[in-house]
């Protein structure tokens, strides 16, 4: 199956751990399995503070970064811990579940989708309690990254 990306000039994309920057306008066809996200997947360690966000980054890395794929694989069983405990309503017991059985069959893609609406829910519950992200996660360390 072909995958057609168009990129903006200047969008960036990760490609199998290989980061591009399309040059004008630029479309790409994907003719085989790929790990692949494009500009706005991309979550740097500084931009990963909260527990869902830290979740999303060390996920995003073991997809695209295969060789420390077990370090980061424990960074998520950790960071899922800390969201489990934060977030308690069903809704986001039944995403954590579906994203613990993606990321347990390493269908990270699939898995980040998960999240990202993870992601979502604990900004709505960090808003109504007011708590500062940052008070409630350790920042992801440079090894992680």
């Amino acid at each position: 199956m072909t995958l057609r990306i168009a990129l903006k000039d200047g969008e960036k994309v990760v490609l199998n751990g290989a980061v591009l920057r399309s040059v004008g306008r630029t479309e790409l066809l994907v003719e085989s399995k790929a790990a692949l996200l494009r500009g706005r997947e991309i979550m740097s360690p500084e931009d990963a503070v909260t527990p869902a966000q830290q979740l999303y980054f060390h996920t995003m890395m073991a997809y695209i970064d295969p060789e420390r794929r077990e370090l980061h694989q424990r960074g998520v069983v950790d960071c899922l811990g800390q969201v489990a405990r934060l977030l308690a309503s069903p809704d986001a017991n039944r995403l954590a579940m579906s994203f613990a059985g993606h990321a347990a069959g390493m269908q990270y893609y699939r898995a980040l989708t998960d999240c990202r609406q993870l992601i979502a829910q604990e900004k709505e519950v960090l808003a109504a309690v007011d708590v500062p992200a940052l008070a409630i996660a350790e920042p992801v360390t440079a090894a992680a990254a």
